[in-house]
């Protein structure tokens, strides 16, 4: 079976979608333009959807418009029923879940996305014809072939390393980092495995083949993520986002689609983009972060090493006095702000000290929270205006001349173990310089809770440091009442 030419209003729209794509990628860059650049992906998806669909039924040579049958009709009704389905599933899902449990649903949805470029290329490989893939031999072309083992690797291996991320967000699995001996070398027998089976492929396209491509990929994206540790989570996340697009592309070639080209590449691209700039901030390794296990050595974060220290605790009242008092604060928020969903009412205590005169500014890591931009999406939710929101690098040398630094529900990215302790499994990480203010005041729940990273901070026994231990929207509410008083 001949693969059908598209028209070309068809190719026109395709490029069309790709184009609000890249315009969705660039409004995405700003939280000022991000309204507008979902807006811009949404059509284009729209586009390329009912392109697709319109496209199903066979197109006469020559002509514009499809002539649909009766079985191209019932074809395209399961279609329309299976997106209703995933449209009442995505609906509900976006409309319950809450701000805190966004990381463990993106890891979800990757995992969606690897999983369906595995069972497009099954689909690809048990009916050839259909897809327009088979060379006057009755054989699939061996560039097909190419093509669809990259998608079940890639695939296999986003929906496996997607589940890991997802069990480790959730909490299902410890956010410590498993260790296996040999595992670099495991890592490396087993993708150099799936590249001589992929070359092997294009020579027997046997159903071995293809299975032991697929089950060495899940194995592989399993291996991959469980050694990488909580701290370097948010990293994980942009990387498979990266390897989702990967897997569509691939399974784009395969359909002969051009949107799932265009926009797999899109997503592949600025995921690795992302998954660099965060490495950059992280001051880890790119290649490590593909390779597994980065910034992980045995027994890092053990708790049991925790020793009792002193520390001073402080009350809201004594907070608000400090605050009220001050000329410049900094708020570090992090994902405990996120948990207690204490961002309204943390906007509303900067807004009261901002009346009483105090310039009030917000430092964001570039890894605070468990997936990139999960403080800037929190901060924008309670209408933060932007110009008070400073990334790392811009704010980092205030400190020095910051009366109070009030941080809530962070920790790894407060930590100066990263810039000290060669054994931390965050060592190397660049941190806020918190220990330069006057004032630090820490809320957090409990001195026995540490970062995701599993460390103890110094930061909760120096002297400039008053720690506020309760729920974070209650302890903010709490200052905010002293503030009224």
């Amino acid at each position: 079976m001949e693969h059908t030419v598209l028209p070309p209003w068809a190719l026109i729209a395709y490029l069309a979608a790709g184009m609000l794509f890249i315009l969705s990628l660039r409004g995405l860059g700003s939280p000022v333009t991000a309204q507008r650049g979902n807006r811009f992906g949404m059509a284009g998806m729209v586009i390329a959807i009912v392109t697709t669909l319109f496209t199903q039924a066979p197109i006469p040579p020559g002509d514009w418009w499809p002539r649909p049958g009766p079985h191209d009709l019932v074809v395209l009704a399961k279609i329309l029923a299976a997106i209703g389905i995933g449209a009442v599933i995505g609906l509900t899902t976006a409309k319950r879940i809450a701000m805190t449990d966004m990381p463990q649903l993106v890891a979800a949805f990757h995992s969606l996305v690897g999983l369906a470029a595995v069972l497009v290329g099954w689909a690809a490989y048990l009916n050839p014809e259909a897809f327009g893939i088979l060379n006057g031999s009755g054989l699939i072309d061996p560039l097909s072939r190419i093509e669809m083992g990259l998608g079940f690797a890639i695939g296999a291996i986003t929906f496996s390393g997607s589940v890991i991320a997802f069990a480790k967000l959730n909490g299902n699995m410890s956010g410590a980092p498993i260790l296996l001996p040999l595992r670099h070398w495991i890592n490396l027998g087993t993708l150099a495995a799936i590249l001589g089976l992929i070359g092997w492929f294009t020579l027997d396209q046997s159903l071995w083949v293809i299975a032991a491509i697929t089950a060495a990929a899940f194995l592989i994206g399993f291996l991959l993520i469980i050694p990488i540790g909580g701290a370097d989570m948010p990293v994980v996340v942009s990387m498979l986002n990266s390897y989702s697009g990967w897997a569509a592309a691939a399974m784009g070639f395969t359909l002969h689609n051009t949107a799932m080209i265009i926009t797999g590449a899109l997503v592949g691209s600025s995921g690795a983009i992302l998954s660099y700039i965060m490495c950059k901030a992280m001051n880890r390794s790119f290649i490590s972060v593909i390779a597994g296990g980065f910034g992980a050595e045995a027994g890092a974060g053990d708790d049991a090493a925790r020793v009792d220290r002193p520390w001073k605790r402080g009350s809201a009242e004594d907070a608000a006095f400090l605050l009220s008092e001050a000329e410049q604060v900094i708020i570090i928020p992090g994902y405990g702000m996120a948990v207690a969903q204490a961002q309204h009412v943390l906007r509303e205590m900067a807004d009261k000290l901002k009346a009483e005169g105090v310039r009030v500014k917000y430092a964001i890591h570039p890894v605070a929270g468990r997936m990139p931009g999960h403080m800037n999406v929190l901060l924008a939710e309670a209408n933060v205006p932007y110009e008070d929101v400073f990334e790392l690098e811009d704010i980092n040398s205030e400190f020095a001349q910051t009366d109070v630094a009030f941080i809530i529900g962070a920790n790894d990215v407060v930590n100066p173990a990263a810039k000290t302790d060669t054994s931390s499994p965050i060592y190397g990480m660049p941190v806020f310089d918190v220990e330069k203010a006057k004032t630090i005041m820490f809320i957090k729940r409990s001195m026995g809770s540490v970062g995701y990273a599993g460390v103890d901070n110094d930061v909760f026994y120096m002297d400039q440091t008053m720690m506020l231990l309760a729920d974070a929207k209650k302890m903010v509410e709490d200052i905010v009442k002293a503030l009224q008083h």
